[in-house]
């Protein structure tokens, strides 16, 4: 085992404004509650949480909000040192409410987390990570952050090094741009040695409807492991060689944010701890293991609000 085993998540830093009140859209809604978001910082957290070294590398605004997401991840132990402070832009931010028919009301404000330059980030630490992942939902909207992202996907394949994708389509950000979304994630994925994506942007990214062409499609792409997120179904994981789904285990949803992201925390973790990763992914029976482990925590986090307070330690999740 490789005890010095870390992770380094690139991508959006957001305060998601969240409607307290229940069933109501932003118009009715009046009381909102500060919470630190986005993907990549739930990952790190999950990692951190489980027992895990990351770090989190992204832009924040030099302001009151920008502050309190920086505290709120060091105070998890997750390393801060690559976040940058913009003293141009603010910190970016969302609003969220949840209908009554389940459905999310969603006002988005981009700001500093669109301005990460390649000059900007810290080129020796990324070259020292085990893995970089790369699980931004809005890095890819425009540049500069969208050349960045790739260029530095580029860079971290070009060095040998282990490169995670998540594409995380958000239909509130691309509406009238599914085009473009699905030509960069493909780029993404002819990058990536791990990708994971819902069933829903499998069916986007691929156009196939069923699960296992729609998979063998991304390993055309370039991927080596892929796995295919199915809620309560468990998920579809694949080599390349070999696919199977696994069962998640039977929790009383409360709310599923985050959910995804925590499985990828997991199994980031668990894959930082390997000495051969090329090997450990042909290895199937391992790759089970580290899946059944993965759906554990994101159940476990659809059985409390919010995501990153969800996350449950390694003994919770023993």
């Amino acid at each position: 085992m490789n005890s010095n085993a870390s992770v380094i998540c690139i991508g959006e830093l957001l305060i998601d404004f969240f409607c307290t009140n229940v069933g109501t859209d932003l118009v009715k809604g009046t009381t909102f509650e500060k919470q630190a978001g986005g993907a990549p910082a739930n990952v790190c957290a999950t990692i951190v949480k489980l027992g895990g070294t990351a770090a989190f590398s992204g832009k924040v605004g030099d302001d009151p909000f920008g502050l309190f997401l920086k505290n709120t991840l060091a105070e998890l132990k997750i390393d801060t040192s690559m976040i940058i402070f913009d003293n141009k832009n603010r910190t970016t931010l969302a609003f969220v409410s949840l209908k009554e028919n389940g459905e999310r009301d969603f006002v988005f404000k981009r700001g500093a987390d669109a301005f990460l330059t390649k000059e900007e980030m810290n080129q020796n630490k990324l070259k020292n990570a085990r893995i970089l992942h790369f699980g931004s939902a809005t890095a890819l909207l425009e540049d500069p952050f969208q050349s960045t992202y790739l260029d530095m996907m580029r860079q971290s394949k070009k060095d040998g090094r282990f490169t995670s994708f998540d594409p995380n389509y958000r239909s509130d950000l691309w509406k009238n741009r599914e085009s473009d979304f699905v030509e960069l994630a493909h780029l993404g994925i002819s990058m990536a040695d791990f990708v994971k994506v819902s069933e829903e942007e499998l069916r986007i990214i691929t156009g196939m409807s069923k699960l296992t062409k729609g998979v063998t499609a991304l390993h055309q792409l370039g991927v080596g492991l892929v796995a295919v997120t199915l809620g309560k179904h468990g998920t579809l994981i694949s080599n390349g060689f070999q696919q199977e789904t696994i069962p998640s285990i039977e929790v009383e949803s409360i709310d599923s944010t985050g959910a995804g992201d925590a499985f990828v925390g997991a199994m980031l973790y668990k894959l930082a701890h390997e000495e051969k990763l090329d090997q450990f992914i042909r290895d199937l029976e391992q790759i089970k293991e580290i899946t059944t482990f993965s759906n554990k925590v994101g159940a476990k986090v659809c059985t409390k609000i919010g995501a990153i307070s969800a996350i449950p330690t390694y003994e919770e999740i023993l």
